[in-house]
This record gives C-alpha cells, sequence and structure tokens, in this order.
C-alpha cells in the first residue's frame, strides 16, 4: 500500500505546477470583483431618485444620469472587445435622461458582460487587441472592471454629496 501512495505522489509531482495554478486562477479569480462592481452599480441605479439624475456636482463634470450612461457604453465597448464580438449596443446611454431606461440600460450592459464573464480560461488567455494596445482578453475584462470601480467611486461621491449610503457601506440585513 506504501508503494500506492509513494507512485500516486511521483505522478503528482511529475504534472507541471502552472497547469495546477490555472486551474485555480483565471476567470474564476476575478468573477468576485466583477459580480462585486455590476451589484454596486445597478443598486446605485436603481436607489438613486429620478430628480438627482440630473445632478453633477460641479458644472464640467457628468451628470449622475451621465455616468450611468457612460458605463452602460462602455460596458458593451469592453465586453464586444473581449470577446471580439460586434458591439450590440444602439443606444447611447450617455444621452438618455430618464431613470427607468439608464436603470434598464446598465442592467442590459451587465447581462451583456455576463457572457464575457464566463468565457473558459483558455479563451480568456487568448491576444486581441483593444485601444491600439495588445493583451489578453482577461486584460481587457479586467480594463472593464477597472473603469467600473473608476466610476463607482465617482458615484459614491455622488451619492453622499446627496446625503445617501453607496450599495458598498450598506450594511446587509
Amino acid at each position: 500500500m506504501k508503494n500506492h501512495h509513494l507512485v500516486i505522489a511521483l505522478a503528482l509531482g511529475a504534472i507541471p505546477m502552472p497547469a495546477i495554478a490555472q486551474s485555480h486562477a483565471g476567470m474564476a479569480s476575478v468573477q468576485p470583483l466583477y459580480e462585486n462592481v455590476k451589484g454596486w452599480l445597478t443598486r446605485s441605479a436603481e436607489q438613486v431618485p429620478e430628480e438627482h439624475y440630473s445632478f453633477k456636482p460641479t458644472p464640467d463634470v457628468r451628470s449622475f444620469g451621465e455616468l450611468m450612461g457612460h458605463v452602460a457604453n462602455a460596458n458593451y465597448l469592453f465586453c464586444a472587445g473581449a470577446t471580439g464580438e460586434e458591439n450590440p449596443n444602439g443606444t447611447d446611454y450617455e444621452k438618455t435622461t430618464a431613470k427607468a431606461d439608464l436603470v434598464a440600460g446598465i442592467k442590459a450592459s451587465f447581462e451583456y458582460c455576463d457572457s464575457a464573464f464566463q468565457m473558459s480560461d483558455t479563451k480568456a488567455m487568448e491576444q486581441v487587441t483593444f485601444f491600439g494596445q495588445t493583451g489578453s482578453r482577461l486584460w481587457v475584462l479586467m480594463f472593464d472592471v477597472a473603469h467600473d470601480m473608476e466610476h463607482y467611486g465617482n458615484v459614491v461621491t455622488y451619492m453622499r454629496l446627496k446625503g445617501m449610503v453607496p450599495p458598498s457601506s450598506q450594511r446587509s440585513m
């Protein structure tokens, strides 16, 4: 029986470590980041009252609604770039003003991105060109998450200025 364990140990030792490491890396490791920002931005869009969608902390920045529209447009752009698909978005959400339409746009953009964030690790490592730079499909998706997080930081400021608690700071019940 001891020889059997030795054979198994030697066989496992022959498996290249990168193959083992890859089984715990890639898309599964970035999914929680995507899910967090997706939830925070979606709940923010739902939580902010329609009368605050035109709010601008200063005249030279986007309104809350324009910011939500920008995020929706960008999600489509990034996720189409990551998958190599034609961008299916036919609406310029940054020019949309109604809260219901913007909430629907944010949700639809994340629904589109959901499949991109489900791609296999092998596909995620394929090289693509995006914004004139070459990187992996995963790089493009992480660029999307970073972009969404950057703008969620703006959203937090807008909400705090209106006396609201942003979703990432709300206690779960």
